[in-house]
Protein backbone atom coordinates (compact mmCIF):
# COMPACT_ATOMS: atom_id res chain seq x y z
CA UNK A 1 0.00 0.00 0.00
CA UNK A 2 1.52 3.42 -1.06
CA UNK A 3 -0.49 6.41 0.39
CA UNK A 4 0.62 10.28 0.82
CA UNK A 5 0.69 13.55 -0.53
CA UNK A 6 2.44 16.37 -1.82
CA UNK A 7 2.48 20.00 -0.52
CA UNK A 8 3.75 23.37 -1.94
CA UNK A 9 5.64 25.42 1.19
CA UNK A 10 4.86 28.65 2.40
CA UNK A 11 5.02 31.57 -0.19
CA UNK A 12 8.12 33.27 1.74
CA UNK A 13 10.10 30.02 1.70
CA UNK A 14 9.17 28.74 -2.13
CA UNK A 15 12.71 30.63 -3.16
CA UNK A 16 14.53 28.14 -0.65
CA UNK A 17 12.35 24.83 -0.54
CA UNK A 18 10.87 23.45 -3.61
CA UNK A 19 8.10 21.14 -2.15
CA UNK A 20 7.65 18.97 0.52
CA UNK A 21 6.52 15.33 0.28
CA UNK A 22 4.82 13.20 3.21
CA UNK A 23 4.63 9.14 2.23
CA UNK A 24 3.82 6.13 3.78
CA UNK A 25 4.97 2.61 2.21
CA UNK A 26 3.49 -0.27 3.83
CA UNK A 27 3.45 -4.05 2.67
CA UNK A 28 6.00 -4.07 0.05
CA UNK A 29 9.18 -5.97 -0.98
CA UNK A 30 12.62 -5.86 1.52
CA UNK A 31 15.14 -4.40 -0.90
CA UNK A 32 17.24 -1.55 -1.70
CA UNK A 33 15.64 1.63 -2.96
CA UNK A 34 18.06 3.96 -5.14
CA UNK A 35 17.13 7.39 -4.33
CA UNK A 36 17.91 9.19 -7.32
CA UNK A 37 20.42 12.07 -7.94
CA UNK A 38 18.50 15.69 -8.34
CA UNK A 39 18.85 19.29 -9.17
CA UNK A 40 17.63 20.09 -5.74
CA UNK A 41 19.13 18.63 -2.42
CA UNK A 42 16.75 16.67 0.41
CA UNK A 43 16.10 15.97 3.55
CA UNK A 44 13.94 13.71 5.24
CA UNK A 45 12.27 13.12 8.80
CA UNK A 46 11.16 9.16 9.59
CA UNK A 47 7.75 9.56 11.39
CA UNK A 48 8.78 5.89 12.59
CA UNK A 49 11.81 3.64 12.56
CA UNK A 50 15.07 5.17 11.75
CA UNK A 51 16.43 5.16 8.14
CA UNK A 52 19.33 2.75 7.18
CA UNK A 53 21.05 4.89 3.73
CA UNK A 54 24.22 5.06 2.38
CA UNK A 55 25.43 8.08 0.43
CA UNK A 56 26.31 5.42 -3.12
CA UNK A 57 24.90 2.12 -4.55
CA UNK A 58 27.23 -0.54 -4.72
CA UNK A 59 30.18 1.38 -4.09
CA UNK A 60 30.63 0.20 -0.66
CA UNK A 61 29.75 3.06 1.39
CA UNK A 62 28.65 2.59 4.95
CA UNK A 63 25.56 1.99 6.09
CA UNK A 64 24.21 4.21 8.34
CA UNK A 65 20.89 4.97 10.79
CA UNK A 66 19.10 8.18 10.48
CA UNK A 67 16.16 9.71 12.49
CA UNK A 68 16.22 12.26 10.32
CA UNK A 69 18.74 12.93 7.22
CA UNK A 70 20.22 15.75 5.09
CA UNK A 71 21.77 15.53 1.47
CA UNK A 72 23.41 17.62 -0.77
CA UNK A 73 23.81 17.47 -4.81
CA UNK A 74 25.14 13.79 -5.25
CA UNK A 75 26.81 12.12 -8.15
CA UNK A 76 25.02 8.82 -6.96
CA UNK A 77 22.25 7.79 -6.10
CA UNK A 78 21.50 7.35 -1.88
CA UNK A 79 21.06 3.76 -0.60
CA UNK A 80 18.14 3.57 0.84
CA UNK A 81 17.43 -0.02 2.71
CA UNK A 82 13.51 -0.87 2.70
CA UNK A 83 12.11 -3.48 4.88
CA UNK A 84 8.83 -2.76 3.30
CA UNK A 85 7.88 0.36 5.32
CA UNK A 86 8.72 3.55 4.97
CA UNK A 87 6.79 6.71 6.87
CA UNK A 88 7.85 10.25 6.96
CA UNK A 89 8.10 13.41 5.19
CA UNK A 90 10.55 14.54 2.50
CA UNK A 91 11.65 17.94 1.73
CA UNK A 92 13.12 18.94 -1.37
CA UNK A 93 15.57 22.27 -0.99
CA UNK A 94 16.57 24.98 -3.31
CA UNK A 95 20.67 25.65 -3.60
CA UNK A 96 19.64 28.90 -1.89
CA UNK A 97 17.63 27.08 0.42
CA UNK A 98 20.73 25.46 1.55
CA UNK A 99 22.68 28.88 2.68
CA UNK A 100 19.29 30.48 3.95
CA UNK A 101 18.05 27.35 6.11
CA UNK A 102 21.21 25.51 6.98
CA UNK A 103 23.72 28.22 6.76
CA UNK A 104 25.84 26.62 4.77
CA UNK A 105 26.50 27.21 0.83
CA UNK A 106 25.58 23.32 -1.01
CA UNK A 107 29.03 22.17 -1.63
CA UNK A 108 29.09 21.35 2.25
CA UNK A 109 26.54 18.64 1.85
CA UNK A 110 27.76 17.35 -2.03
CA UNK A 111 28.14 13.66 -2.11
CA UNK A 112 27.36 13.44 1.89
CA UNK A 113 24.53 12.43 4.21
CA UNK A 114 24.29 14.05 7.70
CA UNK A 115 21.79 14.26 10.38
CA UNK A 116 19.46 17.16 10.22
CA UNK A 117 19.86 17.67 13.66
CA UNK A 118 24.04 19.21 12.97
CA UNK A 119 22.61 21.24 10.74
CA UNK A 120 19.56 23.27 12.45
CA UNK A 121 20.51 22.39 15.69
CA UNK A 122 17.20 22.66 18.85
CA UNK A 123 15.06 23.37 15.61
CA UNK A 124 15.86 20.34 14.19
CA UNK A 125 15.11 18.03 17.23
CA UNK A 126 12.21 20.34 17.62
CA UNK A 127 10.58 19.71 14.04
CA UNK A 128 11.11 15.70 14.53
CA UNK A 129 9.46 15.85 17.43
CA UNK A 130 6.46 17.86 16.12
CA UNK A 131 6.46 16.24 13.07
CA UNK A 132 5.94 12.96 14.73
CA UNK A 133 3.15 14.71 16.89
CA UNK A 134 1.32 15.47 14.80
CA UNK A 135 -1.81 13.22 13.23
CA UNK A 136 -2.20 14.77 9.67
CA UNK A 137 -0.61 16.03 6.61
CA UNK A 138 -2.14 19.31 6.76
CA UNK A 139 -0.58 19.85 10.74
CA UNK A 140 2.28 18.18 9.18
CA UNK A 141 3.02 20.58 6.33
CA UNK A 142 2.04 23.36 8.41
CA UNK A 143 4.87 22.47 11.75
CA UNK A 144 7.35 22.71 8.64
CA UNK A 145 6.47 26.02 7.53
CA UNK A 146 6.61 27.43 10.93
CA UNK A 147 10.08 25.76 11.76
CA UNK A 148 11.89 26.54 8.30
CA UNK A 149 10.72 29.88 8.18
CA UNK A 150 12.19 30.65 11.48
CA UNK A 151 15.33 28.83 10.39
CA UNK A 152 15.36 31.42 7.55
CA UNK A 153 14.77 33.93 10.29
CA UNK A 154 18.07 33.19 12.63
CA UNK A 155 19.81 34.83 9.85
CA UNK A 156 19.89 37.75 7.34
CA UNK A 157 17.13 36.49 4.29
CA UNK A 158 19.03 38.78 2.06
CA UNK A 159 22.42 37.45 3.22
CA UNK A 160 21.78 34.17 1.45
CA UNK A 161 21.00 35.64 -1.61
CA UNK A 162 23.84 37.64 -2.03
CA UNK A 163 26.60 35.21 -0.96
CA UNK A 164 25.84 33.51 -3.87
CA UNK A 165 26.75 35.04 -6.96
CA UNK A 166 23.75 35.76 -9.37
CA UNK A 167 25.64 34.51 -12.10
CA UNK A 168 26.34 30.92 -10.28
CA UNK A 169 22.41 31.34 -9.74
CA UNK A 170 21.66 32.12 -13.11
CA UNK A 171 23.68 29.24 -14.40
CA UNK A 172 21.73 26.83 -12.45
CA UNK A 173 18.07 28.56 -13.16
CA UNK A 174 19.18 27.90 -16.85
CA UNK A 175 20.54 23.99 -16.80
CA UNK A 176 17.60 23.85 -14.70
CA UNK A 177 15.38 24.94 -17.47
CA UNK A 178 16.86 23.00 -20.41
CA UNK A 179 17.07 19.74 -18.42
CA UNK A 180 20.57 19.65 -19.03
CA UNK A 181 19.91 19.92 -22.47
CA UNK A 182 22.36 22.90 -23.04
CA UNK A 183 26.38 23.56 -23.95
CA UNK A 184 28.08 24.56 -20.66
CA UNK A 185 30.35 27.02 -22.78
CA UNK A 186 27.21 28.72 -24.43
CA UNK A 187 25.85 29.37 -20.55
CA UNK A 188 29.26 30.74 -19.73
CA UNK A 189 29.62 33.34 -22.53
CA UNK A 190 26.10 34.84 -22.20
CA UNK A 191 27.00 35.22 -18.76
CA UNK A 192 30.22 36.82 -19.73
CA UNK A 193 32.15 34.03 -17.76
CA UNK A 194 35.17 31.68 -19.35
CA UNK A 195 33.92 28.00 -19.45
CA UNK A 196 36.45 27.46 -16.33
CA UNK A 197 35.33 30.28 -14.41
CA UNK A 198 31.66 29.32 -14.38
CA UNK A 199 32.91 25.60 -14.00
CA UNK A 200 34.97 27.02 -10.68
CA UNK A 201 32.46 29.02 -9.15
CA UNK A 202 29.76 26.65 -9.92
CA UNK A 203 31.48 23.97 -7.93
CA UNK A 204 32.32 26.21 -5.20
CA UNK A 205 28.84 26.95 -4.92
CA UNK A 206 27.22 23.53 -5.88
CA UNK A 207 29.60 20.89 -5.17
CA UNK A 208 29.22 20.07 -8.93
CA UNK A 209 30.68 21.24 -11.52
CA UNK A 210 27.83 22.46 -14.57
CA UNK A 211 29.03 19.43 -16.76
CA UNK A 212 27.86 16.95 -14.35
CA UNK A 213 25.13 19.01 -13.37
CA UNK A 214 23.83 19.04 -16.76
CA UNK A 215 24.37 15.03 -16.71
CA UNK A 216 22.18 14.61 -13.80
CA UNK A 217 19.50 16.60 -14.83
CA UNK A 218 19.54 14.42 -17.87
CA UNK A 219 19.15 11.40 -16.14
CA UNK A 220 16.96 12.88 -13.33
CA UNK A 221 13.99 13.65 -16.34
CA UNK A 222 15.12 10.18 -18.05
CA UNK A 223 14.47 8.61 -14.47
CA UNK A 224 10.86 10.25 -14.11
CA UNK A 225 10.37 9.13 -17.56
CA UNK A 226 11.26 5.86 -16.49
CA UNK A 227 8.70 5.32 -13.33
CA UNK A 228 5.92 7.71 -14.91
CA UNK A 229 2.81 5.47 -14.79
CA UNK A 230 2.72 4.65 -18.52
CA UNK A 231 6.33 3.44 -19.14
CA UNK A 232 8.44 4.44 -22.30
CA UNK A 233 10.56 1.86 -24.12
CA UNK A 234 13.91 2.17 -23.23
CA UNK A 235 14.96 4.06 -26.69
CA UNK A 236 12.12 6.41 -26.37
CA UNK A 237 13.59 7.51 -22.84
CA UNK A 238 16.89 7.83 -23.97
CA UNK A 239 15.40 10.35 -26.92
CA UNK A 240 13.20 12.36 -25.13
CA UNK A 241 15.52 12.95 -22.08
CA UNK A 242 18.64 14.40 -24.59
CA UNK A 243 20.85 11.13 -24.48
CA UNK A 244 22.28 10.88 -27.91
CA UNK A 245 21.50 7.15 -28.19
CA UNK A 246 20.23 4.26 -25.50
CA UNK A 247 24.21 3.42 -24.89
CA UNK A 248 24.61 7.04 -23.51
CA UNK A 249 22.16 6.14 -21.55
CA UNK A 250 22.79 2.71 -20.19
CA UNK A 251 26.23 4.20 -19.37
CA UNK A 252 24.69 7.16 -17.07
CA UNK A 253 22.40 4.71 -15.83
CA UNK A 254 25.24 2.48 -14.34
CA UNK A 255 27.27 5.46 -13.20
CA UNK A 256 24.22 7.04 -11.27
CA UNK A 257 22.46 3.82 -9.73
CA UNK A 258 24.87 0.55 -9.96
CA UNK A 259 22.88 -0.97 -12.19
CA UNK A 260 22.06 -1.34 -16.11
CA UNK A 261 18.67 0.30 -16.31
CA UNK A 262 16.86 -3.21 -16.95
CA UNK A 263 18.22 -4.44 -13.75
CA UNK A 264 17.57 -1.04 -12.16
CA UNK A 265 13.58 -1.89 -13.37
CA UNK A 266 13.52 -5.16 -11.85
CA UNK A 267 15.61 -5.09 -8.84
CA UNK A 268 14.21 -1.20 -7.78
CA UNK A 269 11.55 -2.20 -5.02
CA UNK A 270 9.33 0.49 -5.30
CA UNK A 271 8.63 0.44 -8.69
CA UNK A 272 5.58 -1.98 -8.64
CA UNK A 273 4.08 -0.31 -5.60
CA UNK A 274 4.41 3.09 -7.59
CA UNK A 275 6.54 6.21 -6.45
CA UNK A 276 5.49 8.84 -3.36
CA UNK A 277 2.82 10.84 -4.96
CA UNK A 278 3.32 14.55 -6.49
CA UNK A 279 -0.13 15.28 -6.21
CA UNK A 280 -0.35 18.93 -4.31
CA UNK A 281 -2.35 19.45 -1.37
CA UNK A 282 -3.90 23.15 -1.29
CA UNK A 283 -3.02 25.60 2.36
CA UNK A 284 -6.62 24.60 3.58
CA UNK A 285 -5.90 20.85 3.10
CA UNK A 286 -8.38 20.26 0.68
CA UNK A 287 -6.50 19.31 -2.30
Amino acid sequence: MVTGIGARPAPALRRYVDSYVGFDLRGLATGVHCGPPSRLLTAVISLSDPLEMAAGVGDGSPVTRFGSVAGGLMGRSVAIRHDGRQHGVKLALTPLGARAIYGIPAADLAHRLVPLDELLGSLGAELTDRLRAASTWPARFAVLDEVLLRAVGRGDDGDAVRRMRPEVAEAWRRLVAARGRVQVGEVAAELGWSRRHLSERFRGEMGLTPKVFARVLRFEYAHDLATARDRLPWPEVATISGYADQAHLVRDWNEFTGRTPTAWRHGEVLLGAGQPPTGILSRDGTG
